[in-house]
């Protein structure tokens, strides 16, 4: 089977085993990650290489930038104690201890090398937990406080991968030198990735033709990666400040016409990055294990087996200490949100906690690491056995212990939800007018009541063209974004919400209009 023949098996079988993991409720990299470790020892399996330069920025660019796309900064504002706890703390602290425990079984193991381990496997993957827990309806501020840990500690992991890695090369590692060039890196990385998010969205103004639209979406995202990683920045805080950017003003200017096959477009090339992630990791450790003496397998079976153990209790050991420090607080000053969501409680902790699955950044890291990179078969070996233990063992397990631990959702999305669309009918009433006998008016009321009231379409539209009103629909359609946009801009509504709407308002112009032109903002 030539190796394109054999690529495409593999799309298969991924498709298959995503589609078991949605029947049983788990998530599907858990699927994938076995499928992998199955594929390591499957007899004449194809090889397929990548050149290690790539990796990162082939797996981690599309994936983050479509993780950031959705994010809210509202919400990461309202919990960026958690969430700061998580993605800087909580990392440093697990590269330290799994740099401790490597270097303990290994002592020969350089100490930027086990850093560098640690760093790999240090930051989760909330994209795991969240396809389970968005299943079981949990409160909504577990999961943004997840969302935005997954968002901001690839950047803190993956500077100290880098710098690591560049230790190994330069055979020496200076904690000294750590703070300011962090400090030069934060404040570079946000101030491109700014600058590059405008001349995006300047270039992307005019497009209409999906293609060209979806192209530069993607050679823009890598473009982003690859100019922060040549002027020495964080390729991940600047895609991170591109997206949220983008994400902010691109829905005044562009139509539905591009974003709605755009969604469709990166949901699809996110899920084969996943598994190419997975079938690459897979293939490389098929010749590590039969190149290794059965008492060296042994040896590193056995770090891999303590590393695991590690991540998965230390992050419960600080996530649950930092959890009692906050109810304390609470008890002490009490809670008072800037708007209404649940507290923490000893339950929400144990679920945060029980949520550090690892992915497709921990398998790019591993993967994009020199191949004369000190005990690099034993990294590449750990890291998949972390991201296989952690996507089984807690992936499979998240869903009965959030039914035994009974978290009831506050549903904050859903009340926002009620109001946008409130406030968006209202901006069409008034963009319709008060001319009720109108045929046009009739039509265009009933259309946006029936797909943001909740109400049946009623009379006044039967047999008339939708051509007719065409330039009053248009009218109350821009009216409805604008208002959504501006609640959105004004904290009143998160980006779930807003998302929802748009959605709502997208298709109604795709619909209602058939799309002849984009919706101008």
């Amino acid at each position: 089977m030539s190796g394109f023949a054999s690529l495409l098996a593999v799309l298969l079988i991924a498709v298959f085993l995503a589609s078991i993991a949605r029947r049983v409720g788990a998530p599907y990299p858990a699927f994938l990650a076995l499928g992998g470790a199955v594929l390591a020892f499957v007899p004449g399996a194809p090889r397929f290489s990548i050149d290690p330069e790539v990796a990162l920025a082939l797996f981690v660019a599309p994936v983050l930038l479509d993780a950031a796309y959705d994010s809210s900064p509202r919400d990461l504002k309202d919990n960026w104690v958690a969430v700061g706890s998580l993605a800087l703390v909580a990392v440093v602290l697990t590269t330290a201890a799994v740099a401790l425990v490597a270097r303990a079984l290994v002592p020969a193991m350089p100490w930027a090398a086990a850093i560098a381990l640690g760093a790999i496997v240090s930051p989760p993957d909330a994209a795991a937990a969240t396809a389970v827990l968005k299943q079981l309806r949990p409160p909504h501020r577990i999961l943004m406080i997840l969302e935005g840990e997954s968002l901001l500690n690839d950047a803190s992991a993956l500077l100290i991968y880098r710098l690591a890695v560049g230790a190994v090369a330069m055979h020496a590692f200076s904690v000294g030198n750590l703070a300011p060039t962090l400090g030069l890196v934060l404040v570079g990385s946000v101030v491109v990735g700014l600058a590059l998010a405008w001349g995006m969205l300047w270039l992307t103004r005019a497009i209409c033709d999906v293609p060209t639209a979806i192209v530069i979406q993607f050679v823009g995202t890598f473009g982003v990666w690859i100019l922060a990683d040549r002027l020495d920045l964080s390729p991940v805080l600047t895609m991170v400040t591109f997206a949220i950017s983008v994400a902010r003003r691109s829905p005044a200017s562009q139509s539905a016409r591009v974003r709605v096959p755009s969604y469709a477009v990166w949901e699809s090339a996110v899920f084969v990055l996943n598994v190419l992630a997975f079938v690459f990791i897979g293939l490389q450790l098929r010749p590590i294990l039969n190149s290794l003496e059965p008492d060296v397998r042994s040896r590193y079976l056995i770090v891999a087996g303590a590393v695991l153990l590690t991540v998965i209790f230390g992050r419960m050991a600080w996530v649950m200490a930092h959890n009692f420090i906050a109810r304390l607080w609470i008890r002490w000053r009490g809670f008072h949100p800037p708007r209404p969501m649940s507290p923490p409680t000893v339950e929400s902790g144990l679920v945060i906690s029980w949520s550090g699955m690892r992915g497709i950044v921990s398998l790019a890291a591993a993967l994009a690491l020199p191949e004369d990179f000190p005990y690099r078969d034993l990294v590449v070996l750990t890291a998949f056995a972390v991201v296989l233990g952690t996507l089984v063992v807690q992936g499979l397990t998240l869903k009965p212990l959030m039914r035994v631990l009974r978290l009831e959702d506050d549903d904050p999305v859903a009340r926002e939800v009620e109001e946008a669309r409130r406030r968006a009918l209202e901006a069409v009433r008034a963009a319709v007018g008060d001319d009720a006998s109108s045929t046009e008016a009739r039509f265009v009321w009933h259309a946006f009541e029936a797909r943001l009231g909740g109400s049946e379409p009623g009379g006044g539209a039967d047999g008339h063209s939708h051509d007719r009103g065409d330039r009053l629909f248009r009218s109350a359609l821009e009216a409805a974004r604008r208002v959504t946009i501006d609640m959105r801009a004004r904290d009143e509504i998160g980006d779930d919400a807003f998302h929802r709407l748009e959605e709502d308002l997208d298709w109604m112009e795709l619909g209602v209009t058939g799309a002849q032109a984009p919706v101008e903002g």
